[in-house]
């Protein structure tokens, strides 16, 4: 029986497994963090954003399994599969990571364009649907009745991030505008998700 602690540590791991990995919004909170502009703002843009999203997707895939209690089996299937999936394909870019971020540029950007290209990067990027809404929501409703400590736990596994990235890249931002770190980070990220999907695959 998975107890509301154990499902908020999932959520937590699942949330940061998934975020955690270079990308449009990372780059542009990480470009932010590094010039020390409106970072406050993209935070909670960013986080407020996902826990949204985060809270769309279970709630929605929880309404499913609570009126087809069979579909827990299936959904722990489908769920296993994507954190696989996501896993194999991050240890694909830790492998082959040759991209770095940089937070170029001089000139001093507006609050009204850091706002707009921030939610332009979270709500039309098509992955931010996939990660949050569809495969934390799959994995969350997975848990039953503890779903939505699941979905609190990646919720704060998202705000962590974006906090400890946009506000810690003045001093990190040079070790991150690396690609090595983002390798690692991606190997980190590939050996969480496959356990995971290993350990759902054997509770369905």
């Amino acid at each position: 029986m998975t107890t509301p602690l154990m499902a908020a540590a999932a959520g937590l791991g699942t949330g940061l497994s998934l975020i955690v990995a270079i990308g449009a919004q990372n780059a542009y909170v990480l470009r932010q963090g590094v010039r020390r502009e409106h970072v406050g703002p993209i935070v909670a843009i960013c986080g407020a954003s996902d826990a949204v999203l985060i809270a769309a997707g279970v709630g929605g895939l929880g309404a499913l399994v609570r009126s087809m209690p069979t579909a827990v089996t299936v959904i722990a299937w489908i769920g296993a599969a994507f954190l696989m999936t996501y896993g194999a394909l991050a240890a694909r870019r830790a492998w082959r990571q040759k991209d770095h971020l940089a937070a170029e540029g001089t000139a001093e950007t507006s609050l009204r364009t850091a706002v707009l290209t921030c939610l332009a990067l979270t709500w039309l990027n098509p992955h931010v649907y996939l990660d949050t809404v569809l495969l934390l929501g799959t994995v969350g409703s997975s848990y039953g009745n503890t779903h939505w400590y699941f979905a609190a736990g990646a919720t704060t596994g998202s705000i962590l991030w974006f906090s400890g990235l946009g506000f810690g890249a003045g001093r990190l931002g040079k070790v991150l505008a690396r690609p090595k770190a983002w390798r690692v980070l991606d190997g980190v990220i590939a050996l969480t998700m496959i356990t995971l999907g290993v350990a759902m695959a054997a509770r369905a």
